[in-house]
């Protein structure tokens, strides 16, 4: 049976350039090690993708609905499927003194956002500071090398998928027909990531889930200095 809009699917996936073969990112810890690109603090394993969602991927989406839960399957796409063309207009001068202002000190690899859209700092030197706004594997032919594990067919499922994947894992979920009250217990760290993923949580559920019409967040805080007054 394919799949259709708006169904929930749980990948693993490993994307390589199709000109060198080099592994650019990938759910798999272990090949993420061996190809010299493993993030400590990436939690590796299977994702979620939402058919038909912004941000995944045109050439993926498409593949994906034609694909069954346990199969595996390879596609080579072009930038216009995969992720986008490269233009040079995206690459920017900018001098020192505008990161000063932010109260910024660039390095290579930083990762900022310039008038609402993420750049990359390519280099930094002589007081000029060049920035990239193009996606990092823009203008690149792509094999992506995917496996559906499943579908997730529950709103429990769908929900604590989105918390995952906003950074945010609720603690407990309970859905009903057009309902979803939702726990974050007090081993949920509640600092300025928190409150940022919690917001696109709540905008990702309701934009995914139609039926749903009320969110409840509970939180729970407690007084670790009382609680050892107490003991």
């Amino acid at each position: 049976m394919a799949f259709k809009e708006g169904d929930f699917l749980e990948i693993e996936y490993t994307v390589s350039d199709a000109e060198d073969k080099k592994v650019l990112a990938t759910t798999d810890q272990k090949r993420a090690k061996e190809a010299g690109i493993l993030n400590e603090k990436m939690q590796y394993g299977p994702v979620v993708v939402v058919i038909g969602a912004p941000g995944v991927l045109k050439g993926l989406d498409r593949e994906l609905r034609n694909l069954k839960a346990g199969e595996a399957k390879s596609f080579t796409f072009k930038p216009e499927d995969a992720f986008g063309e490269r233009y040079e207009d995206l690459v920017r001068v900018m001098p020192m003194s505008e990161f000063r202002q932010r109260e910024i000190e660039p390095y290579p690899g930083m990762q900022v956002n310039l008038d609402n859209m993420t750049a990359i700092v390519k280099s930094v030197n002589s007081g000029r500071v060049v920035v990239d706004a193009n996606h990092p594997y823009a203008g690149r032919d792509v094999v992506y090398d995917v496996k559906v594990v499943r579908q997730l067919t529950s709103d429990k499922e769908k929900v604590e998928a989105l918390g995952k994947s906003n950074g945010i894992t609720p603690s407990s979920v309970t859905a009903s027909a057009d309902k979803v009250e939702i726990m974050f217990n007090n081993s949920v760290a509640k600092n300025a990531d928190y409150f940022v993923g919690k917001a696109g949580f709540i905008a990702s559920v309701f934009s995914n889930l139609k039926n749903i019409k009320k969110i409840e967040i509970k939180e729970e805080y407690i007084n670790e200095e009382k609680k050892e007054e107490k003991k």
